[in-house]
């Protein structure tokens, strides 16, 4: 398998430790934003909103992270991951729409505007996040994990823009149960870490 990606990518990121988690041999494709090498008839052709990232499998050409997070588990069959009866398809696709919801408007954005200098408001964009944080600490009260008791691919989705979010100026300190369950993931044998930036909170670390 083939992984177009951005190492600040949170989105790329998401798709890269899945990888990892299933112990997926693949090739990572660095595609240069600055440069917008993402925009480019070549990378147009895989991926036609040009984002990263964007995973080829042999003849099949996946776009939009958590569309490969999807596209990894069924086509592997690890369940465990993506369970199959109705219930709990739907808790994690509740999840999966938070992660590209919420988290993409709250902790994603405020981040794009200290690491990439994306023109947001900044107190808008991390009031959002604190919203969000908070729902998800009061969902992870007495649990390990967000959707099952054990990991699932809503936790991936949601790990990367979390964990980074103090980059973006979003203080963690008042979520222990988002805190822990990070260093849970963190934990999961085959575990990459998301590439760090000084940026915000993190600037003087």
């Amino acid at each position: 398998m083939k992984l177009y990606y951005h190492p600040l990518s949170g989105h790329s990121h998401r798709a890269r430790l899945f990888l990892n988690l299933l112990g997926v041999e693949h090739e990572l494709i660095e595609v240069d934003l600055m440069k917008a090498e993402h925009k480019s008839p070549e990378f147009l052709k895989l991926n036609r909103f040009g984002q990263v990232p964007v995973l080829i499998d042999g003849e099949t050409t996946i776009a939009d992270s958590n569309a490969i997070l999807v596209y990894l588990a069924k086509q592997l069959g690890k369940a465990e991951w993506l369970p199959e009866t109705p219930e709990a398809a739907a808790t994690i696709q509740r999840w999966l729409s938070v992660a590209a919801g919420e988290i993409a408007y709250g902790p994603a954005a405020a981040r794009l505007i200290t690491v990439f200098g994306a023109k947001r408001d900044a107190e808008e964009v991390i009031d959002r996040a604190h919203a969000v944080l908070k729902l998800i600490d009061a969902e992870l009260k007495g649990r390990e994990f967000i959707a099952e008791n054990h990991p699932t691919i809503a936790d991936v989705a949601l790990y990367s823009y979390i964990a980074r979010a103090p980059e973006g100026n979003v203080d963690l300190t008042g979520y222990p149960n988002v805190n822990g369950w990070l260093r849970r993931i963190e934990s999961l044998p085959g575990f990459v870490e998301f590439r760090k930036t000084p940026a915000g909170l993190t600037a003087n670390a």
